[in-house]
């Protein structure tokens, strides 16, 4: 069989930041968009070693993998060591829909004490920690772009968006840190 080509990573090279924040792309990682009904969801989590949250604006999290909540029966999982998400959850016999995203997306940690900062320049969303807790996740906008944001600590984000949005997002991510500096 013939070897595929690896795509190289759209923010590849890219450095950003301010002296109180760090902009850091993050490594691959495997993802599935997973939808199912509420009766699916214990063996699903017991097939994807992790627990999936059923509560708004949460997420779980199991060693390098992460489950957030995007909608009642909707969530983006997330394997930073690159498993196969696809077929752990067909192992589940469970109803459901996963498809792998892993190419589609992207991700951005936006980290220091001015990351708060930083994605409210961009953000309608109200991201303080108050609101928007440790372990928070949520579906909304930065700028112009659909992203999944999730609060992994109270000076760290992770910003999920589409590749071919990914350099938009990095740029404006990049100059929100410079205001957020001054």
């Amino acid at each position: 069989m013939a070897e595929l080509a690896t795509r190289r990573p759209p923010l590849a090279g890219r450095q950003g930041g301010s002296s109180s924040v760090h902009l850091t792309p993050a490594a691959p990682a495997s993802r599935i968009s997973l939808r199912a009904p509420a009766d699916s969801v214990s063996a699903l989590s017991s097939a994807l070693r992790l627990d999936l949250p059923t509560k708004p604006k949460t997420s779980g999290h199991a060693g390098s993998r992460s489950a957030l909540w995007l909608g009642p029966d909707e969530w983006l999982v997330i394997d930073e060591s690159g498993e196969d998400l696809v077929a752990l959850a067909a192992a589940s016999s469970a109803l459901h829909a996963a498809t792998d995203v892993s190419h589609r997306n992207t991700a951005v940690f936006v980290s220091g004490p001015g990351a708060e900062a930083t994605l409210s320049a961009g953000c309608p969303q109200d991201l303080s920690l108050d609101v928007f807790p440790v372990g928070a996740c949520s579906r909304t906008l930065f700028g112009k772009v659909e992203v999944v944001i999730l609060r992994i600590d109270t000076e760290t984000f992770r910003v999920e968006c589409w590749r071919s949005f990914a350099p938009y997002a990095f740029g404006l991510l990049a100059e929100a840190a410079g205001d957020a500096a001054l």
